[in-house]
C-alpha cells in the first residue's frame, strides 16, 4: 500500500521507555556535510527552552494519528494544540506535579491534626519491596506508635494498563511480585488486601469506602509523576481529608524530589550534563537523600485475627486484553525471576563482577556487561536510591561524581537518568499528551507505511543489527540500550515513521517499559526530545554495528538466518559477498537505502522545523 503521510498533529496520549545513552557514535564526515558548522554551534543554553507555537493551522487534524494507534481516544481527548502545550510549559495552565503539591500543602494543617485510627494503610503501586519503602516504613511506624495494625493494599486498573499500554509481559511481572510480597507481608501478619477496579475515576471513592469499613485514618503511596496519577491523587488527598483521613503520598521513585535542582534563574533544568552535577551536589550536601528505610516490623498479635479476611484475597486476576501464551510464561517467568531478593542479588553480583569495566563495555550488546535490572527498577521491587548507595559503597564513597572514566560513577550517571526525565516529565507535563518536549519539530512531514512498520517490528529490515534488536525484543521483552537508541533512530529517521508508533510499540512489549524514561529516549532519537541528539546526527545502521558488534555475535545470536555468514559480511551480507547465504535462508534485502534514507531525513526536518540548524 502506497504510504500515508501529514504532519504529525500532537495528540493527548499516554505512551512508553527507553533510556537515553549519550555517548552516541556518529559519522562526524556525515555530520560536517550536514551541518558544517554544527559541532562548533553545539552549545545548549540550559536556562531556555525555545518554543514555536505560531501558525498552529499548518498542522493537520488527528485523524491518521488515531488510525495508526498514536491516540488512544477511549481515554483522551483528540487533539492538543501548541497554544494549548505552552500553557502548560509556563505555567499557565496548572501543571500536575503542581496540583498535587498544592493539594497537599493546602491540607496538611487539616491532615497533621487527625488521630490514628484502627489501623493504618500503606497504598503498593509501583513499589513492590518491604525493604527500603520509604512510604511503607513510615506507614508502619505510624501504626507502630498507637500499636496499631498495618494494612496494605493493592489496586489494580485495567483502565490504566489499557491507557497507559502496559505491556502483558509487564503486567505479568507485577501480578508474580505480588505474589511475593504477599507471602513476605504475610510471615510478618500484615494483610495484603488485593482487588480491581474496573473504572479507575472510581479508584479515590474506593479508597475512601475502604479505610471507612476498616476505621482508617492514614494512607501512605509513593508518589507516581505521570500526569493522570498525580491528577488522580491530588483527588484524593482531598476527598480523603474531607472525610477526615490523612493521605500522605511521598517521594520515592526519584532519588532527588522534583523541582529541586534549577537554574540560576529558577527554571527546571533541560539539558542533563549541567543538571547531573547539581544532581550530585544535591546528594552531597543532602546525605539523607540515600537514606535506606526501615523493613516494616511483626504486626500486633491480634491483627491476623481481626483482619482474617484480608489475608485470604488472592491475586488479581489478569485482564483479559493483557493475557500472556502458556508459552510466552513459561518463558518469560524463566528470564525474569521476580520478587526483591532476586533484583537485589542481580544488584550485587553486578557490582562485585561488571560494574568496575561498565564504562568501557556498556555499549556492548553481546555479552553480560550491563546490569539487566530495569524491569525490577520500573515495578519497583529496587529502589534507585539502593542502586546508587550499595555502588558507592562498594568503593567506599558516599556521594556520586561525574566522572565518566570510572565504572561505579558512569553507572550511578545511567541510573540518575530516570531521575531527570521524571524532572522533564513534571515540568513539561505535555510530552505525557503525545506533543514532543520541542513542539516546534511538530511540522515535520512523517510517513505511516505499515509495511515498513511491520518490517521494523519483525526484525525484518534487512540490516542485520536492527533486526536483532527487534527480534531480542520479541523474545525477552527487552532489549540492549544501544540497540535501542540503533532502532528508534532507524525507525524515525531512515523510515521517516512517526516516532510515537514505536514509542507505543516499545511500551506495549518491553517488560522494563517505563513512560518517562522511554519518551526520552524516543525524544532523544528523534531529535525532538529534550536534550537529544541534532537531527542532522542520524545513525549508519552499518558503523554501528561494526563498532558495537564488531565480530557479529549480537547479530548471530538474535539472526540466524546469519549464523553461517563469516567475518564482515554479518553486518551487511546482500553487499559484502554473503548475499546467496542470505538470500538461502530467507533472510531479506534492505527495505531501505541509507543514503537516500538520509537525505530524504535531512530534507524534512529543514522543511519541518523551517531551519537548517538543530
Amino acid at each position: 500500500m502506497p504510504a500515508l503521510k501529514r504532519k504529525a498533529a500532537p495528540t493527548e496520549s499516554d505512551g512508553i521507555t527507553l533510556n537515553k545513552d549519550k555517548c552516541e557514535e556518529v559519522d562526524v564526515a556525515e555530520e560536517a556535510a550536514a551541518s558544517p558548522s554544527a559541532v562548533k554551534r553545539r552549545k545548549v543554553d540550559e536556562h531556555k527552552v525555545k518554543l514555536d507555537y505560531a501558525d498552529l493551522s499548518r498542522f493537520q487534524e488527528s485523524r491518521i494519528a488515531e488510525e495508526h494507534g498514536i491516540v488512544e481516544r477511549n481515554f483522551y481527548p483528540p487533539v492538543m494544540s501548541l497554544k494549548r502545550a505552552k500553557k502548560y510549559a509556563t505555567g499557565e495552565i496548572e501543571k500536575p506535579f503542581t496540583t498535587l503539591k498544592k493539594a497537599l500543602a493546602e491540607t496538611k494543617q487539616q491532615r497533621d491534626v487527625i488521630e490514628i485510627g484502627d489501623a493504618v494503610i500503606h497504598w503498593f503501586r509501583m513499589d513492590m519491596r518491604l525493604g527500603d519503602n520509604k512510604a511503607l516504613s513510615l506507614a508502619a511506624e505510624k501504626a507502630k506508635s498507637k500499636g496499631v495494625p498495618l494494612i496494605c493494599i493493592y489496586i489494580l486498573s485495567p483502565q490504566d494498563f489499557r491507557a497507559h499500554f502496559t505491556a502483558p509481559v509487564r503486567v505479568d511481572f507485577l501480578l508474580r511480585n505480588l505474589e511475593v510480597v504477599q507471602r513476605d507481608l504475610a510471615l510478618l501478619d500484615i494483610p495484603l488486601y488485593m482487588e480491581t477496579v474496573d473504572k479507575r475515576k472510581r479508584i479515590p471513592a474506593r479508597l475512601v469506602e475502604l479505610c471507612k469499613e476498616w476505621e482508617v485514618k492514614h494512607v501512605f503511596a509513593n508518589m507516581e509523576y505521570e500526569v493522570d496519577e498525580l491528577r488522580r491523587d491530588a483527588t484524593i488527598v482531598r476527598e480523603c481529608a474531607a472525610a477526615g483521613i490523612a493521605f500522605d503520598v511521598l517521594h520515592d521513585g526519584c532519588i532527588v524530589e522534583p523541582g529541586m535542582l534549577t537554574t540560576n534563574a529558577g527554571g527546571q533544568i533541560s539539558v542533563y550534563s549541567p543538571w547531573y552535577r547539581k544532581w550530585c551536589k544535591y546528594i552531597a550536601d543532602h546525605p539523607d537523600t540515600l537514606k535506606e528505610y526501615s523493613r516494616p516490623e511483626q504486626n500486633p498479635p491480634e491483627a491476623r485475627q481481626k483482619y482474617k479476611a484480608l489475608f485470604d484475597v488472592p491475586i488479581p486476576p489478569v485482564p483479559e486484553d493483557r493475557q500472556l501464551t502458556d508459552e510466552e510464561k513459561e518463558r518469560f517467568h524463566g528470564l525474569w525471576p521476580v520478587g526483591e531478593d532476586e533484583a537485589m542479588a542481580r544488584l550485587n553480583k553486578f557490582i562485585k563482577e561488571r560494574i568496575k569495566v561498565y564504562h568501557t563495555n556498556r555499549n556492548l550488546p553481546a555479552g553480560n556487561h550491563t546490569s539487566a535490572i530495569s524491569p525490577h527498577l520500573t515495578a519497583g521491587t529496587l529502589a534507585a536510591r539502593t542502586c546508587v548507595r550499595e555502588s558507592l559503597k562498594a568503593i567506599n564513597k558516599t556521594v556520586p561524581t561525574d566522572d565518566r572514566e570510572n565504572g561505579s560513577m558512569k553507572w550511578i550517571g545511567e541510573v540518575a537518568w530516570r531521575d531527570f526525565y521524571r524532572h522533564v516529565l513534571c515540568a513539561w507535563p505535555y510530552i505525557c499528551m503525545n506533543v514532543p518536549f520541542k513542539p516546534e519539530y511538530n511540522n515535520i512531514e512523517w510517513e505511516y507505511n505499515e509495511e515498513q512498520f511491520t518490517a521494523w517490528k519483525e526484525g525484518k529490515t534487512g540490516y542485520p543489527i536492527i533486526d536483532a534488536a527487534m527480534r531480542q525484543v520479541k523474545h525477552m521483552a527487552y532489549m540492549h540500550n544501544r540497540v535501542r537508541m540503533n532502532t528508534a533512530s532507524f525507525l524515525a529517521k531512515h523510515l521517516m515513521i512517526d516516532w510515537r508508533m514505536g514509542e507505543r510499540y516499545f511500551m506495549e512489549n518491553l517488560i522494563d517499559g517505563d513512560f518517562a524514561s522511554n519518551n526520552g529516549g524516543w525524544g532523544f532519537c528523534a531529535s525532538c526530545g529534550v536534550d537529544p541528539q541534532p537531527y542532522f546526527r542520524i545513525f549508519n545502521p552499518l558503523l554501528q554495528s561494526e563498532k558495537f558488534d564488531e565480530s557479529g555475535e549480537y547479530i548471530r545470536k538474535w539472526v540466524p538466518e546469519l549464523k553461517d555468514v563469516k567475518g564482515k559480511a554479518i553486518h551487511d551480507p546482500y553487499s559484502r559477498g554473503a548475499g546467496a547465504i542470505a538470500s538461502k535462508n530467507g533472510y531479506p534485502k534492505p527495505i531501505v537505502n541509507h543514503k537516500e534514507s538520509r537525505e530524504r531525513c535531512l530534507a524534512r526536518y529543514k522543511a519541518g522545523i523551517g531551519r537548517a540548524t538543530a
